[in-house]
């Protein structure tokens, strides 16, 4: 059963939230926002709302990276590149993601890891995908981004500037595209910026 969020229509008294949101979405180049508020103002149920009033988006058949078809090869995981060069792409249309970053994540779980054991034994580089993937042409929100660890923030914010995510692990790399709106919210007393 699916589970229905608050309209994001039916959000009252946020206008400049609700409106940095959506420019976001229209155009994620913007760079992302920080929804900075008291508890209970509605940062959170906004972005999930936001997912609901979102158009359905074309992605290729069985990627892990919900990759678009109409991208150029550059922009394309390696296993949708070498489907479009051969001509057989097969495409679906599904919702856009909202991926939730918890607290306590490694940087493992936002990136991806490289199975080792298959490097070793295949000679092949397959990735278990990690956040950044499940996000990519979608919203990555990380509520209390503030007390987020910082070389985790690090990670984020090189992905969303380069709008790739690379794993390097002994000697090996992989890399896909993560092209997703940054959305992050916190507590103005939770903050170190906060005056005292």
């Amino acid at each position: 059963m699916k589970k229905i969020n608050f309209p994001f229509t039916a959000i009252l008294g946020q206008d400049k939230m609700k409106m940095g949101l959506i420019l976001n979405v229209i155009d994620p180049l913007i760079g992302g926002v920080l929804l900075t508020g008291h508890q209970g103002t509605g940062k959170s149920t906004a972005v999930r709302s936001l997912v609901e009033i979102m158009p359905k988006i074309e992605v290729i058949g069985d990627c892990n990276f919900a990759c678009d078809p109409k991208s150029n090869l550059d922009d394309l995981c390696a296993s949708c590149r070498e489907k479009k060069e051969k001509g057989k792409l097969e495409t679906e249309i599904r919702e856009m993601r909202l991926v939730n970053l918890p607290l306590g994540v490694t940087e493992d779980m936002v990136c991806g890891s490289l199975s080792i054991d298959k490097v070793l034994t295949e000679g092949t580089s397959e990735l278990h995908p990690g956040l950044l993937a499940k996000a990519n042409r979608g919203i990555l929100y990380v509520d209390e981004i503030n007390l987020l660890q910082d070389h985790i923030v690090d990670v984020l914010l090189d992905a969303a500037a380069s709008g790739v995510n690379i794993i390097e692990r002994e000697g090996i790399s992989v890399s896909h595209p993560s092209r997703f709106v940054l959305v992050g919210s916190m507590n103005p007393e939770d903050s170190q910026f906060a005056s005292n």
